[in-house]
């Protein structure tokens, strides 16, 4: 007996239990699925394509893979301010990887995230080809209240969630040959494998974050995409970027540039008028929200320099792009 499903059995077998959740009137088994959306809410749509030794390496596990697609995912939500409701899966499998061992791993690492942030599977595909996970996320937002990247301006201060420069310690981390020079070496493997996404943050900024967007391309690349969309200019203040601190002892330099440009943060980075700061420096105090305040938005946007550091050109933005690739 064959170790490899038919397409038809590998739904059947390994994904068609992650399809409960409130709305879906006719999830998988059908051409399409139906979903209910909540009254005076509107939906908000998000995809992401995770390529072998591209976007993970190629020795990862299904478990592993299947665990960062979703929340890659997942972060696009937080970072509209959604709760996250439903997906779809695309899955190209190399035919070496399509049995019975790999596909439980992968479905497993689904499963997990899946029940965690209460999302259901309700359709996809799957082919085979080169080791390739599409997902779209669909989520929802009430009416008006969605964080976009347009709405900061001049006096706003700039926050992150959590802490920066992990992701991009973990990629050098995974690419490199001596791993024991990291001494949190458990603690980033998650990071990379299974970035929270900050899905909490993101719905209680609704309202009161003027710009927001996730850092998966680098602090600095992303930064300016909020500068870009809001027509304005930011500064970085280095001292005040939270950093892990078992991760400084790898190397401070390596951690300013792994915060500043390295990406896979998967964190928030948001913009906060002066009314609405207080709020939020209460929430920190309280122990509601873990975020720092990491610069300002500065001036109108006038030329090619988005964001500055220190008030000095920022350094080259172009680190969170590689991931695997040479």
């Amino acid at each position: 007996m064959s170790d490899q499903p038919s397409e038809f059995e590998l739904i059947a077998t390994y994904f068609k239990d992650l399809t409960s959740q409130q709305g879906v009137a006719l999830g998988i088994g059908d051409d399409g699925a139906l979903l209910n959306p909540s009254p005076d809410k509107q939906l908000v749509m998000a995809s992401d394509t995770l390529v072998e030794s591209v976007h993970f390496p190629a020795d990862a596990s299904g478990e592993q893979i299947a665990s960062r697609a979703l929340c890659v995912n997942l972060s696009d939500m937080a970072a509209m301010g959604a709760t996250p409701k439903w997906f779809t899966l695309a899955l190209t499998i190399p035919k070496h990887l399509a049995n019975k061992q790999w596909l439980k791993g992968f479905s497993s690492g689904l499963a997990d995230v899946a029940q965690e942030f209460d999302i259901a599977l309700v359709g996809g595909d799957t082919t085979l080809g080169p080791l390739v996970v599409s997902i779209t996320m669909i989520g929802e937002v009430p009416v008006g209240q969605a964080l976009q990247r347009s709405g900061a301006v001049v006096g706003d201060t700039i926050y992150v969630t959590g802490t920066l420069a992990d992701g991009a310690a973990a990629l050098a981390m995974l690419k490199s040959t001596k791993n024991n020079e990291y001494v949190d070496s458990k603690r980033l493997l998650k990071r990379f494998y299974r970035p929270q996404p900050q899905i909490e943050a993101g719905i209680a900024l609704r309202n009161i974050a003027s710009a927001c967007i996730d850092i998966s391309d680098g602090l600095i690349a992303d930064l300016g995409h909020i500068c870009a969309a809001s027509g304005v200019k930011a500064n970085l203040v280095a001292e005040w970027l939270p950093i892990n601190s078992q991760l400084l002892e790898v190397s401070a330099t390596d951690c300013l540039n792994w915060a500043l440009t390295g990406g896979d943060e998967y964190q928030l980075c948001f913009t906060l008028s002066a009314n609405n700061k207080s709020i939020v420096d209460q929430w920190i105090a309280e122990g509601k929200l873990m975020a720092t305040m990491i610069g300002q938005i500065t001036q109108p946007h006038n030329s090619e320099e988005l964001v500055t550091v220190d008030q000095q050109p920022a350094p080259d933005s172009n680190g969170g792009f590689d991931h695997f690739s040479n």
